[in-house]
């Protein structure tokens, strides 16, 4: 496959099927330069008059140099479907998207991941829930991916990097178009300790149509994807139906039955569209995932005490700063801790303070 004729064609706005077309009668032809490609009549029968014109329009042989410049100006590497870095899960998917414009670690498309999505507007339980299993999963050494967006999906983001987890934020439009602009810092981030990755070039503009198309991205880096907390008419929708559609897992954490905000979960575990998740192991015993990476003791440990744990790792903590940073309730905190303390794991200190053994 031409990587620069690919790169050329995606700057285009045309659909993944249509590109499919357009670089199988580029290999046929053995077609070198963008100029041949404008040339082409086979390509230009399967171009509307707008695509053809912004086609035309972008074949500037300096012009596209100097956008190729600017890409590794950026640090914006291209991988491409045929390339070993191009994520395995995504490879033979019927609608995987040719290239990914990426930022960050790219070693992360081929790691084990678990995408977590919801509303973009969570109750507190929604997010106490969706930290709970960000911070548990990423811990336990899976990535997690999401998209970017207000509510779950930053809350995921941001979690998994408070644990030094990986994660990978999959963008609606191009990587210099961040949305919303208020998770800048947060995109900023995840550049700097895992992956941003987008199928536009970087100048695109997010619409209502390509956020959609996005999630099946979400989902098919994914192993399974988890849903926390959104309603029923929720975009969570799309990235569930790309999961099935997959053949990932799903699974969904119930919510009150009052609240609007748990109806596609709670109507997903109905169903049986979801497997019913309580707690992270749940998730974790799927993958025969056992402990935490990282942990300061290679002991067998929940996972209420394996966060417990990862804090302790910064050094010695009252009681206070670990109910906080954990959001652990008192009396699970309160029994965490004196497990660990019985099993020689931590010390409790002067102060109810407690620190590693």
């Amino acid at each position: 496959m031409n990587k620069n004729i690919l790169i050329f064609l995606s700057l285009v706005e045309i659909s993944n099927k249509k590109l499919e077309k357009i670089m199988d009668i580029v290999e046929r032809e053995e077609i070198k330069e963008i100029r041949e490609v404008v040339d082409n009549k086979e390509i230009v029968n399967l171009l509307s008059t707008n695509e053809f014109a912004n086609l035309v329009k972008k074949c500037n042989d300096r012009l596209f140099k100097a956008y190729l410049s600017n890409l590794e100006n950026d640090n914006i590497k291209v991988v491409t479907i045929e390339e070993a870095e191009y994520p395995e899960k995504l490879r033979y998917l019927d609608d995987a998207p040719l290239l990914l414009y990426c930022m960050g670690d790219i070693s992360l498309l081929n790691t084990d991941a678990i995408s977590i999505v919801g509303t973009r507007m969570p109750s507190n339980y929604g997010k106490f829930v969706t930290e709970k299993f960000a911070g548990a999963l990423a811990s336990a050494g899976l990535t997690v991916v999401s998209g970017l967006a207000y509510g779950v999906d930053a809350i995921s983001h941001r979690k998994t990097l408070e644990v030094n987890g990986k994660t990978i934020a999959v963008l609606g439009g191009g990587l210099n178009h961040i949305y919303p602009e208020a998770n800048a810092n947060l995109a900023s981030e995840i550049i700097e300790k895992g992956l941003l990755i987008s199928e536009y070039p970087p100048f695109a503009k997010p619409t209502k149509y390509t956020f959609p198309l996005r999630n099946r991205i979400i989902a098919g880096l994914s192993l399974g994807t988890l849903i926390t907390e959104a309603g029923k008419k929720s975009g969570t929708i799309h990235t569930k139906e790309y999961a099935l559609e997959y053949g990932r897992d799903v699974f969904a954490v119930p919510g009150n039955i009052n609240s609007l905000k748990s109806e596609l979960p709670n109507s997903l575990i109905r169903s049986a569209q979801a497997e019913c998740v309580l707690d992270p192991e749940d998730i974790l015993s799927r993958y025969n995932i056992k402990g935490v990476k990282n942990m300061a003791k290679a002991v067998e440990v929940s996972l209420d005490e394996a966060t417990i744990l990862k804090l302790l790792e910064d050094g010695e903590q009252d009681f206070d700063e670990l109910s906080k940073k954990s959001k652990l309730p008192t009396n699970i905190l309160n029994s965490c801790l004196t497990t660990l303390e019985i099993r020689g794991i931590i010390k409790r200190m002067p102060a109810k303070t407690y620190m590693l053994s």
